[in-house]
């Protein structure tokens, strides 16, 4: 009988293989994709297994779970990289700049001003992804197209150290033009000494995203199974 680790291993080594061939049919190198192991609703004994297969980048989407599971994890493995990929209150903006190493949800002015504040207290500079709302859903978190030339020049001004877009396309419509969308908005905003990011794509559709330009996936159900 397999080993109860062979399991989260054997995910994540198909995985990485097929970010490496979805990276040779877009001529880039698996170096530039980050992949980020969605861990948010896992406990930590389902997490640390995939920590000793090697995965070291993992993403939480409330500051809360994550402040309630990390600490001891980090303790027991080095290398750990903590990304925040689901939406930040204002009120939280501390504890997030604590905590993590990159937040991919800044979507809005009071927001900015919130992380600035927190980031000049810790004296610690978290890059941040600017999350658009690509879809222009109601129901959905980020920025709207319209608002984000004045959000970065907002994040810039207030120091906030910007590492690229973040996108989460509609259900149930093909991704494809929300991601090239993205990537336009990413070369179209980013200046040259500003190395950005395209935080796209998910279980399935990251394939997708990286023949559009995506540095970091945000995988979560292929990496640890359905809930």
């Amino acid at each position: 009988m397999k080993s109860a680790a062979a399991l989260p291993a054997k995910r994540l080594t198909d995985i990485e293989e097929r970010i490496a061939q979805a990276c040779r049919i877009a001529r880039r190198g698996p170096e530039e994709v980050t992949l980020i192991a969605i861990s948010k609703t896992h406990p930590a004994e389902a997490i640390a297994p995939l920590i000793e297969a090697g995965q070291r980048v993992f993403g939480e989407n409330r500051v809360q779970e994550a402040q309630g599971k990390w600490p001891a994890l980090r303790e027991r493995h080095e290398g750990i990289e903590l990304h925040l990929v689901g939406q930040l209150q204002s009120n939280k903006a501390d504890e997030a700049v604590a905590l993590f190493d990159a937040i991919h949800s800044l979507d809005r002015p009071s927001l900015v001003a919130a992380l600035a504040r927190a980031m000049d207290k810790a004296g610690r500079r978290v890059p941040c992804f600017v999350q658009v709302n690509i879809g222009a859903e109601e129901q959905k978190g980020g920025c709207p197209i319209t608002d984000l030339p004045p959000l970065l020049d907002q994040a810039r001004a207030a120091d906030l150290p910007l590492a690229g877009l973040m996108c989460v396309p509609p259900l149930d419509i093909e991704p494809a033009p929300f991601f090239a969308l993205l990537d336009k908005l990413a070369r179209d905003h980013g200046r040259a000494n500003e190395p950005w990011g395209r935080s796209m794509g998910m279980s399935g559709d990251f394939e997708t995203a990286i023949l559009l330009g995506a540095t970091h996936v945000r995988v979560g159900t292929a990496l640890f199974g359905a809930r």
